[in-house]
């Protein structure tokens, strides 16, 4: 039912300001914030339409590719001028949906602003009220956490006693990869950038061991150090040079998940990879996945995460950011490392 709103609020925005080109770093500079006016009433009746007040926002590293002018992707560019998307949790405050009602938590894409029109809210899920806070819904029972799942279970092909090596360890996805497989009976190692990360892989996450990659001249060596036996499974996150020094310690009939390539869209690093050849010597499979290829599994995920959450069997990380005009700022620290954990920004409680 659309509710009658008498007035415009004011609707603060982050925006795209112009594409980003090749050799081009993303900067806080590449993106703008804005304040213009709300008008509820673009809910009309017939529309089919939600409004929604974005609580939480999501940081996720693809959207750096999403700020280029490249139409061969599996997601199309922003456009520059607009608002830019991500998935976010939501309340909704406006609704001619017969499937949303005023109140209703939802989840789905969203825009980075506070209150964004919906045209297609089919895209939406609705959360169903639980013990877990609202934000793990574009984290850990989010995007991200999907991803790990699906990427884990259905790419790795896991066995039970498997030695399994995770790059960016302590992020969105990886910090879950690495809690899947301690759950799965394997030995796991991660790599991250910072001694307080490699602390929380060891400590708080599980991991049977742990490094820090930018102090290691050589990850070759390092990568044998923890690996003495060699890897079975790899969860790709970065590329670039950590999945060259993976694919020569790769085991016989090792799996490779190409989850992320952060290293590259950083751009610190432009260098080919090298030892391609150990896929033929080693028989190794390497996939690159998307989570959307794994939505049928979507409802057994949720049951499994939030079974084991409830259990303290996994534990999940946040890096919360409060307010939108933060939001630049957090954005762009994705990519230098700085966030431990999830990168979230709170645009408002509820």
């Amino acid at each position: 039912m659309v509710e009658e709103h008498e007035d415009q609020i004011e609707n603060k925005k982050i925006i795209l300001k112009g594409y980003l080109t090749t050799g081009l770093l993303l900067k806080e500079t590449s993106m703008e914030l804005k304040i213009d006016k709300f008008d509820f009433s673009v809910v009309s009746k017939g529309s089919g339409g939600v409004v929604v007040k974005n609580l939480y926002l999501s940081c996720d590293p693809y959207m750096r590719g999403r700020m280029r002018d490249f139409q061969g992707s599996y997601i199309p560019p922003f456009v520059p001028g607009s608002v830019i998307e991500g998935f976010g949790v939501s309340k909704v405050v406006n609704s001619d949906s017969p499937n949303f009602k005023i109140g209703d938590l939802v989840t789905g894409i969203t825009g980075w602003e506070e209150y964004s029109l919906i045209k297609k809210p089919e895209q939406l899920r609705k959360i169903e009220t639980d013990d877990i806070p609202l934000s793990y819904y574009v984290g850990l029972l989010g995007m991200p956490g999907f991803t790990a799942y699906a990427g884990f279970y259905e790419v790795c092909s896991p066995k039970k006693g498997e030695f399994v090596f995770v790059s960016a360890a302590s992020g969105a996805v990886g910090q879950l990869v690495g809690q899947l497989a301690k759950l799965h009976g394997c030995y796991v190692v991660g790599s991250a950038g910072t001694s307080e990360k490699i602390d929380l892989l060891k400590n708080k996450l599980g991991f049977d061991e742990a490094f820090n990659y930018k102090e290691e001249p050589n990850l070759d060596e390092a990568l044998k150090r923890y690996f003495p036996q060699g890897i079975d499974i790899y969860f790709d996150n970065v590329g670039g040079m950590m999945l060259d020094a993976a694919l020569v310690n790769m085991r016989v009939h090792g799996r490779i998940a190409v989850c992320g390539m952060v290293s590259l869209q950083s751009l610190s690093y432009t260098d080919g990879i090298q030892n391609l050849y150990m896929l033929i010597l080693k028989r190794i499979t390497m996939t690159g996945f998307l989570q959307s290829d794994f939505l049928h599994l979507h409802p057994q995920f949720l049951e499994f995460i939030i079974s084991n959450y409830k259990q303290g069997k996994i534990v999940y990380i946040e890096d919360m950011n409060e307010g939108l005009e933060n939001a630049p700022a957090a954005f762009v620290g994705l990519f230098t490392g700085k966030n431990v954990g999830k990168q979230v920004i709170c645009v408002a409680r509820d």
